[in-house]
């Protein structure tokens, strides 16, 4: 009985670890810049390493990019602003 409940709870976690691992690959594969060799290390570093790699291109890159279209959005609108 217990070790049912262990069992889906594991089957569970690994389900969800992929899951973000493909979301990872394919954010990395469809919106990371095409400039210089960046998408293909990434792509790299997330196939060869799996979770892992999936989980540090989450903390550094991905919020990067967000943080830098975030600065763009704000900045764009405050210089279309009548004064």
């Amino acid at each position: 009985m217990v070790g049912d409940i262990f069992a889906l709870m594991f089957g569970l976690l690994a389900l969800l670890g992929f899951l973000f691992w493909l979301w990872m690959l394919v954010d990395c594969a469809t919106k990371e810049s095409d400039q210089g060799n960046t998408k293909i290390v990434w792509i790299i570093i997330i196939v060869f390493t799996n979770f892992i790699g999936a989980v540090i291109y989450f903390f550094v890159q991905r919020r990067q990019r967000l943080q830098s279209f975030y600065n763009e959005a704000h900045s764009s609108r405050s210089e279309s602003r009548p004064l």
